[in-house]
């Protein structure tokens, strides 16, 4: 279990961080120039298919979280690995209903838009953080980006539970205006 899992009672600090400094360009991306946090090794070999397992070496890897760069993984002697290299969806490169938002308990976007659609709430976010609490994850591992998802499930469900009140909003404002007719 990672450091920021074993925060008792924060949910919110789990996230991907990059420091906002000025980035050294050592450990920017080649492709976009952002630069990425480290990842472990580890966290690389499970997640590159294993036709590329032979080009993972001991360079020192990074995790390219821009949106718009097709690079997950970018080593700091020049070896990158693209969203086409890696076994599954990455979180920050994908959107839609199958993009993943907890690789450990295997939560998608989707789920947790069809929870809050039919209870107007999602319970993943307390069934992971009590998963987490009895010590049940493996983020640094299993998410590409090497940290604890509850902050990437917390802010999914936020915005979702947001775009779902304004739509309900929305339609109960245009039923009324409709029965006043």
């Amino acid at each position: 279990m990672s450091d920021c899992c074993a925060v008792p009672g924060s949910i919110e600090a789990c996230a991907i961080v990059v420091d906002k400094e000025i980035p050294n360009t050592d450990s920017c991306c080649s492709m976009c120039g952002k630069e990425g946090r480290p990842v472990e090794l580890q966290t690389v070999v499970h997640h590159v298919k294993h036709q590329h397992l032979d080009r993972v070496n001991g360079e020192s890897y990074r995790f390219c979280a821009d949106r718009s760069c097709r690079v997950v993984y970018y080593g700091d002697e020049g070896t990158h690995f693209t969203v086409d290299d890696v076994r599954e969806l990455v979180t920050t490169k994908t959107k839609g209903d199958a993009r993943p938002i907890c690789y450990c308990f295997g939560f998608n976007e989707g789920d947790a838009r069809k929870e809050i659609e039919r209870a107007g709430q999602s319970t993943i976010p307390a069934k992971v953080s009590g998963l987490i609490k009895a010590g049940m994850c493996a983020c640094e591992v299993r998410n590409p980006a090497g940290v604890c998802c509850l902050g990437e499930v917390n802010r999914t469900v936020n915005r979702l539970s947001a775009e779902h009140q304004a739509s309900v909003h929305i339609i109960g404002v245009e039923g009324w205006r409709g029965n006043s007719r």
